[in-house]
């Protein structure tokens, strides 16, 4: 696999504890405050550039515990040219430097184009994460009907906000973050190309969009969400106009068009040029494109058992559970996709390539505790129209191209080896008993789950919020570290007293918090290479050596791609492996138990969601052990 596309599968998902999740959300006003947001944003700093000599420097530091000696010392050589005075570091150091004085953000576009429109896997799996929501119990589909109502009015009181520029800014440290991710979710939708896709926003309009898409038995639906007052529909209108949906669409069974954004993004595009030469099915694309957002009514999964609930939950949002089920009741392409199940399974999953986590999961809070919200006394109504069907003509080739893709996607379905496994013992709580960061510990448990699995340390992603900057997304949290390699290979050594393990413990877990500090301060090396290595190929030079080595193949060979995504809501996100031997692996960290989603593929002998999952267990309990253990652990 070429560095882009290993770069591309890492793409960051979301270091979201960097804000304190919230119930419902406040406005800050109740009218408009036109131009706060811009105002906002630019007052925010720009991205820096970290110093050459810096990132060199970690470079080799983070190498250290994934990299043969022999390896390593070969680096050390091309790295050492490559930072030397006068030498090419430098040369596309100031070309970097330049790009950042006069661009918004350095990184921004590139991160966008190279990491999401370029790559050309399916978004399924590979790209979008799905969240499962807490347990529903429907008695029928009017309770079903009746949840994605009230779903519907929670979104639109947050959109309300958006609208007004009255959503409350985020604080991190006492800095302002970056509110961009919040005004690109609503009413936008990727669009396949057949070498490369673009992302379009149809919520700065002159006439924003006014309707969602619905779509229930692979059937789509333009659902207008506004009253000629520019009210949004109650949630009793919503209801009788869902009601009406699902009532037409039982009386006709027709192809699931949707599952066409399932396929390889190259296959898509093509299929996409054709389904739009037609004039009925492009003004229908157009329409789903256009739509602020989408809701899938799904019918009921298989039964599974209660402790299976969550991860037949998980893959149901991540990929439908494949054509036989839910998987043609979706368009991938969508930024926002809420799922109701009419057995309960809700959640959603979103195109990765506008957002990460956070403004996702600040949506999620505010949406579930707006569910929560007593029904409001009936009214009566005044007749609403019905909800324009979209309709499409499907030629042969185009049913070609949707058995091909219900094909494919199968496939996927049967490789997929998820596991959501809930933590019971304890949460965020012990660690913070023993002046601990939780996530930090939760990642030296991961690096310990997996060296006493492979006996080795690989590089580890975890994802780093940049949002203290303009247009900021993510950089990386190597934590895969000297010292949690230190801790882990000393954990199972009985010759090392409980004493001298606790201190090793103590010293990966700060080392791992003064990592995440210096990346969402901008100073971390992942980005800042890549900008490096691009400015070279823009330069049209030869790339350099350090890029074209192995060590830095291994460094971003991931086989750990885990992201931590705290909410309120006792929820969790799920996202595929970046590597084909590797693991996705996300988390959200409640008071006392903690929520992860593991990933693996099955076509890999090597790798096991559900060994992960109790290895990862046993990690857990045995550090909590050994503090407790060990006098003066505790502070």
């Amino acid at each position: 696999m070429t560095f882009l596309g290993i770069l591309a599968r890492a793409r960051a998902m979301s270091k979201a504890g960097m804000t304190k999740p919230s119930c419902l959300v406040k406005p800050v006003s109740l009218t408009r405050i036109p131009g706060r947001y811009l105002t906002h944003q630019e007052g925010l700093p720009k991205l820096p550039v970290p110093p050459l000599n810096q990132t060199c420097d970690r470079y080799l530091a983070v190498l250290e515990p994934i990299i043969e000696s022999e390896e390593l010392n070969q680096t050390r050589t091309l790295v050492e040219e490559f930072q030397r005075p006068g030498g090419v570091g430098e040369r596309l150091q100031q070309g970097l430097e330049r790009r950042a004085h006069k661009a918004e953000n350095w990184l921004s576009d590139w991160w966008l184009q190279m990491a999401y429109l370029d790559y050309r896997m399916p978004v399924v799996i590979h790209s979008s994460p799905g969240v499962v929501l807490p347990r529903l119990e429907f008695s029928d589909r009017q309770g079903q009907i009746r949840y994605a109502a009230k779903l519907i009015a929670g979104v639109l009181d947050f959109k309300t906000m958006i609208d007004n520029e009255t959503l409350p800014v985020e604080y991190l440290g006492g800095r302002p973050l970056c509110m961009s991710q919040y005004y690109r979710v609503l009413s936008s939708c990727r669009i396949p190309g057949i070498k490369s896709d673009s992302v379009v926003n149809y919520a700065s309009n002159k006439t924003p969009p006014r309707h969602i898409t619905v779509v229930h038995n692979f059937q789509f639906y333009v659902l207008d969400v506004y009253n000629s007052d520019c009210t949004p529909l109650t949630v009793d209108q919503l209801y009788v106009q869902l009601e009406k949906i699902c009532n037409s669409s039982l009386q006709t069974n027709k192809e699931p068009v949707g599952i066409l954004t399932s396929n390889h993004r190259n296959s898509w595009g093509k299929a996409y040029a054709n389904l739009i030469r037609d004039k009925t099915n492009k003004e229908s694309v157009r329409a789903i494109q256009k739509s602020i957002f989408t809701v899938c009514l799904d019918a009921p999964m298989p039964r599974a058992s209660d402790d299976m609930y969550r991860t037949r939950a998980a893959v149901q949002m991540l990929h439908g559970g494949g054509s036989r089920w839910n998987s043609g009741n979706r368009w991938f392409d969508k930024t926002l996709q809420f799922i109701v199940g009419e057995d309960g399974a809700c959640g959603l999953i979103y195109e990765h390539a506008p957002a990460e986590g956070p403004p996702i999961v600040a949506l999620i809070d505010h949406v579930v505790e707006y569910t929560k919200k007593s029904d409001i006394v009936r009214t009566p109504m005044a007749p609403l129209p019905m909800p324009q069907k979209l309709c499409f003509n499907i030629s042969p080739e185009l049913k070609k191209d949707i058995e091909e893709a219900k094909q494919n996607m199968n496939i996927m379905v049967q490789d997929l080896d998820m596991k959501v496994h809930v933590f019971s013992y304890f949460g965020k709580n012990i660690p913070k008993s023993y002046k601990l960061s939780p996530d930090a510990f939760i990642q030296v448990a991961l690096q310990l789950a997996y060296y006493r699995m492979y006996q080795h340390c690989c590089a580890t992603y975890e994802s780093a919020s940049l949002r203290m900057f303009r247009l900021g997304r993510t950089d990386t949290i190597r934590s895969a570290s000297v010292d949690s390699a230190t801790f882990v290979r000393a954990m199972d050594d009985q010759s090392i007293q409980n004493s001298e393990k606790v201190a090793l413990l103590e010293k990966a877990v700060k080392a791992h918090r003064a990592y995440t500090d210096m990346a969402i301060r901008g100073q971390a090396i992942d980005r800042h290479l890549l900008g490096l290595k691009l400015q070279a190929i823009e330069d049209l030079s030869a790339l350099p050596d350090i890029f074209m080595d192995t060590s830095y193949a291994v460094a971003n060979h991931y086989n750990l791609s885990t992201s931590q995504v705290p909410a309120k809501t006792d929820c969790v996100m799920c996202f595929g492996p970046v590597v084909p031997d590797g693991y996705g692996v996300c988390y959200n960290p409640m008071e006392e138990h903690i929520n992860f989603a593991i990933s693996a593929f099955n076509s890999c002998a090597d790798t096991s969601a559900t060994r992960l999952a109790h290895a990862l267990e046993d990690a857990l309990l045995d550090m909590k052990a050994l503090l407790e253990q060990t006098p003066k652990a505790k502070l």
